[in-house]
């Protein structure tokens, strides 16, 4: 008797672990492609935006930008998109431009940061995320009261 067994034209059946091999082999890369689609597809939209012009962030939607009195405190905001300087023409939309903000209250920089998920939080507020930068810098001032924000620190190498 043969260790496998033959189809009546003579070609060997695959054993029952190499059918499971190739079934969870194939439901693997079903999964995965389910998972990352969303990802690539996003991905591909994303570039078929238009080019960013003047007044415009890297996303195509308009770089925020306000200067108001708030609580008796001037606050003063932009943000805007920087793309890499060898970025050529053609290649400008594909990249994805890194957001530039910056915040003044009283002409004094707030640090800002960007969180993965679009929010922002700053150093006066760190525990709490806000969605616009107008929203932070209020924040900001709230719990600044009558203080003022420290000079930036200058860093040493």
């Amino acid at each position: 008797m043969s260790p496998t067994p033959a189809k009546p034209g003579g070609a060997p059946v695959p054993s029952r672990r190499i059918v499971l091999r190739g079934a969870f082999t194939a439901a693997v890369a079903t999964g995965t492609a389910g998972a990352l689609l969303p990802l690539l597809d996003r991905e591909r939209t994303a570039g078929a935006r238009p080019a960013p012009g003047p007044g415009r962030a890297g996303s195509g939607s308009p770089a925020e930008q306000f200067a108001e009195m708030y609580r008796g405190r001037e606050i003063r905001a932009t943000a805007t998109s920087a793309v890499p300087a060898g970025a050529t023409d053609d290649a400008r939309p594909a990249i994805a431009a890194e957001p530039v903000t910056e915040i003044r209250i009283d002409g004094r920089p707030l640090h800002v940061m960007r969180r993965a998920d679009g929010t922002y939080l700053s150093d006066v507020r760190h525990y709490e995320s806000y969605p616009t930068l107008l929203e932070t810098a209020r924040a900001a001032v709230d719990e600044l009261g009558d203080a003022r924000l420290a000079p930036p620190a200058a860093h040493h190498m």
